[in-house]
């Protein structure tokens, strides 16, 4: 028998990489990650009235919607298996203050939301978060007492508004402010009051980003911020801090993990679940939302092919989940698929 033996069987020492990339079925046979709708938590932002379908400018495909517009949007999702969303309120100017105040309401609008789709669509999960940057005149994550965001006070403050939120029916509890000490807090102050069912998702690392600019369009903070939230959000450059930052936040009592932003920080991704074992999302941000949907719109990119490369990449950095103002699209196409 005549030796066929290549060159590059030597060089190699007869491994080849590309035989279980030749054909489609061995592709699907050995891919080691896959996005499922399972992996969805989809972020809504929500306004004041009836009736309302707003779009944001600044996120194309994405909405501001008055309560009824988000029961009919919850059992949209449900019905295509998305697990859970994530909940964002636009409040009247008027009622934002100094404190946050009316984040303590029981039928503010975050609560009166949660109400209205667990009532209506009680197999979809809500996730509520308690920072009071959408309730604050000045667009802080907590309470601003001489220049300063205070730290203890804020955490009171939101262990209270996290329990309103719980009686209200949220059923995870993800606070986004970043001040020492508040997932004990909330933790305790729920366990207190008999919400032991209740979970923490701990936005764990959130930085200090230049990515959540369309974010604060959506609710309505962004003209109102006066200066920056280095003083409470991660620096960008701190790997090390950020995993000293997860760590308390486990010791703490949280039962997940949240990185964000996603794709800029995929190596904290990672270092979390291999650290913690915990349950770990990423928080698709509404920069990098917007991003591909302005290079999509020039035609610059394939939209879809890079929407749903980017969320396989979390995937693959390990997380369990993704929170994506793209999970509704994503949902309907996996629908799609046999």
């Amino acid at each position: 028998m005549t030796d066929k033996t290549n060159p590059v069987d030597l060089i190699t020492g007869h491994r080849r990489m590309r035989r279980n990339r030749k054909a489609d079925w061995t592709r699907r046979m050995v891919q080691e990650n896959r996005l499922t709708v399972d992996d969805l938590i989809w972020p809504i932002f929500v306004v004041p009235g009836s009736g309302i379908v707003e779009p944001i400018e600044a996120m194309p495909g994405v909405n501001r919607m008055s309560v009824d517009k988000a029961v009919e949007a919850a059992r949209e999702a449900a019905d295509l298996g998305i697990p859970a969303l994530a909940t964002f309120p636009n409040i009247e100017m008027s009622l934002r203050d100094e404190t946050g105040s009316n984040s303590l309401a029981a039928n503010n609008l975050i609560n009166e939301t949660t109400r209205a789709i667990k009532k209506a669509v009680p197999n979809i999960g809500v996730i509520t978060d308690v920072a009071l940057d959408p309730f604050t005149s000045h667009g802080h994550d907590g309470i601003l007492r001489d220049g300063e965001i205070v730290n203890d006070e804020t955490v009171a403050q939101i262990a209270r508004a996290a329990v309103v939120q719980a009686e209200a029916g949220a059923d995870i509890i993800a606070p986004s402010d970043m001040m020492d000490g508040r997932i004990g807090a909330i933790r305790a102050a729920l366990d207190a009051a008999g919400h032991q069912n209740v979970g923490i998702m701990a936005y764990a690392t959130k930085f200090a980003s230049a990515f959540y600019g369309p974010y604060r369009e959506a609710i309505g903070t962004g003209g109102l911020l006066k200066g920056d939230k280095k003083t409470y959000y991660i620096d960008p450059a701190n790997g090390t801090e950020a995993m000293r930052d997860a760590a308390l936040d486990v010791e703490e009592g949280a039962d997940m993990l949240m990185v964000k932003p996603g794709l800029p920080y995929l190596d904290i991704c990672w270092r979390m679940k291999e650290s913690f074992g915990l349950p770990v999302f990423a928080y698709q941000v509404s920069g990098e939302y917007t991003m591909i949907k302005a290079a999509a719109a020039n035609g610059w990119i394939d939209g879809e092919r890079v929407m749903l490369e980017t969320l396989l990449a979390f995937k693959r950095a390990g997380c369990d989940g993704i929170l994506s103002y793209f999970a509704m699209d994503v949902a309907r196409l996996l629908a799609k698929r046999p």
